[in-house]
């Protein structure tokens, strides 16, 4: 059964290396080795401590093995705005309900109770399914950015 707990920094070495092995075998159709090294190169574990104390980041575990990750912080200090970070489902367990369940997680915390709007910087690998998941491109802009990403948004149902 997976269980969702939040992260702590005895976390963060699996989580690197869950991210590795995730963007090495799940993202490398879309995007180069030397992009997505360099990705694996910034999310070292210091990357997930740090992240960790500014966002609600959440574990997904299968036993003790960490098998998915997710997060939501504030979208460049609001208030009223968040964004989600780093939703990655091993490889091993992706088509299986995970990502949904992250989803779901991050959907039900405190931050985006009170969000008037999300925001997900969403890998070209990743699009489809946050667009299953109700996410939309940020002002209709169906471009990756410069660092090769779509940015999408969801006004949720709750606002004000």
């Amino acid at each position: 059964m997976i269980k969702a707990r939040k992260f702590v920094a005895g976390d963060a070495t699996a989580v690197a290396q869950l991210v590795a092995t995730t963007l090495r075998t799940t993202n490398r159709k879309d995007y180069s080795a030397a992009y997505i090294e360099h990705d694996i190169q910034q999310m070292d574990a210091a990357f997930f401590k740090q992240k960790a104390q500014q966002t609600h980041f959440y574990v997904f575990t299968d036993a003790a093995r960490i098998i998915g990750t997710g997060a939501i912080g504030s979208y460049w200090g609001s208030q009223t705005e968040y964004s989600l970070f780093d939703i990655f489902v091993h490889p091993e367990y992706q088509g299986h309900g995970i990502g949904r369940q992250i989803i779901a997680t991050l959907e039900a915390d405190d931050y985006f109770q009170q969000a008037m709007r999300i925001e997900i910087p969403a890998s070209i690998t990743a699009l489809g399914f946050y667009q299953k998941m109700g996410y939309q491109f940020k002002a209709g802009m169906a471009e990756v950015d410069a660092e090769q990403l779509y940015r999408l948004e969801k006004y949720p149902d709750h606002r004000f």
